[in-house]
């Protein structure tokens, strides 16, 4: 979906695609045929945005083989999708019964972390819209921060600097302009857009800037326009951002919250849970642990890194995030020109949701994901973007 912001420049709303894990490209082929154009239809709409999700093999496949990457393109062009943004953050995986910590890995440390975000590169650059000249990759925020050194950062700052070459060079060779944002998320090295300040700066490099997911920034209890206006003000490109809440318990200390969020603690993903106290801000890896005793204080708010679809709110005593959605969103492309041009719907969790909100059905699935592309055009409205054809 595409809208024309008051200043005249173009900005781009997509869905993630990650909500349907594959890890081969006749997987990512049967994702577009399956739920992608099922979603544009739902929509009415002739055109639609995804932000492709790309395991390994997938990624590996399509940068090999020319002609597979022809037909990818074509298959997109075929069912009325486009693609300008790429999530980079899962290498491989997604859809196992346990991901938790697995996400991570690898992180920048890593060679085969360097070497499958340049695929990444090397396909979007050939799947751009023929009048699109900007993509965006984002990507995790350089490591989950145990076992993370001083040369395993060191490492990490020598592989972007590599890949914000590569995509200098991908520039001159293709004439597309790509950028890879890093995704502050709780737990990681990079946790808050605070945390992404220093090694973006030391970078230094326009290609490499920040996604600014809103789900992990309301985790974080980090308030939006102040987080924002010091990306700005230190000039660290806003890559892309993802548009998603996160679960709030304003009451965890009741029996009654506790037992709601309880529903809420499944054995897939990890969902890190914060507290801002007067001593700062605490918390757990997963949301079990912060239930199990007193390892969290709970006379303040909780968030949990649990992302609730947009339309859909968990029933009292439990809320979402969607406030700091709408605040990031104001401060993102309400002004006299966008921070960014590319926005992202990122509900992965449908299936982790308690038994009786999971969706039953694949067309259960593709009316959640347009309502929650509702909610993100009426929030874009709103501000003033006219939508476009």
């Amino acid at each position: 979906m595409r809208f024309r912001h008051p200043d005249g420049s173009t900005v781009h709303l997509a869905y993630c695609t990650n909500v349907h894990p594959a890890e081969t490209l006749d997987g990512v082929l049967a994702q577009l045929r399956d739920h992608c154009e099922p979603v544009r239809r739902r929509l009415g709409r002739d055109r639609l945005g995804i932000g492709l999700w790309l395991a390994r093999d997938a990624a590996h496949a399509l940068v090999t083989d020319p002609s597979a990457l022809r037909g990818l393109r074509t298959e997109l062009e075929h069912r009325g999708l486009e693609v300008v943004t790429l999530n980079g953050f899962p290498y491989e995986g997604f859809g196992a019964e346990e991901v938790k910590y697995r996400v991570y890995h690898p992180d920048w440390a890593d060679p085969e972390r360097l070497a499958h975000t340049t695929d990444l590169a090397r396909v979007l650059a050939q799947l751009l819209p023929d009048d699109v000249t900007e993509g965006s990759i984002s990507t995790l925020p350089l490591a989950w921060r145990t076992a993370y050194d001083q040369e395993r950062a060191t490492a990490a700052h020598t592989a972007l600097t590599t890949l914000a070459e590569r995509l200098d060079a991908l520039h001159e060779l293709t004439g597309r302009s790509l950028r890879i944002g890093l995704e502050p998320e709780p737990g990681c090295t990079v946790e808050t857009t605070r945390d992404a300040l220093a090694p973006l700066t030391a970078i230094g490099h326009d290609r490499i800037g920040i996604c600014v997911d809103t789900c992990h920034l309301a985790t974080s209890f980090e308030d939006p326009h102040t987080a924002l206006d010091a990306l700005a003000q230190a000039r660290v490109p806003i890559v892309k951002s993802q548009l998603s809440a996160a679960l709030h318990a304003e009451h965890p200390h009741l029996p009654e919250v506790r037992a709601a969020l309880a529903a809420f603690d499944e054995p897939r993903f990890l969902h890190q849970t914060r507290t801002l106290t007067a001593a700062g801000l605490r918390g757990t890896d997963d949301l079990g642990e912060a239930l199990a005793g007193d390892a969290l204080p709970d006379a303040s708010p909780w968030r949990a890194h649990f992302h609730v679809p947009l339309h859909a709110a968990p029933a009292a005593p439990l809320t979402s995030t969607l406030p700091v959605l709408r605040a990031a969103l104001t401060r993102l492309v309400g002004g006299p020109h966008p921070l960014t041009h590319h926005l992202e719907v990122e509900t992965y969790t449908w299936q982790a949701l308690p038994p009786e909100l999971r969706p039953r059905a694949r067309a259960q699935l593709v009316d959640g994901i347009a309502a929650e592309l509702t909610v993100a055009r009426d929030l874009l409205t709103d501000l003033g973007l006219k939508e476009l054809p």
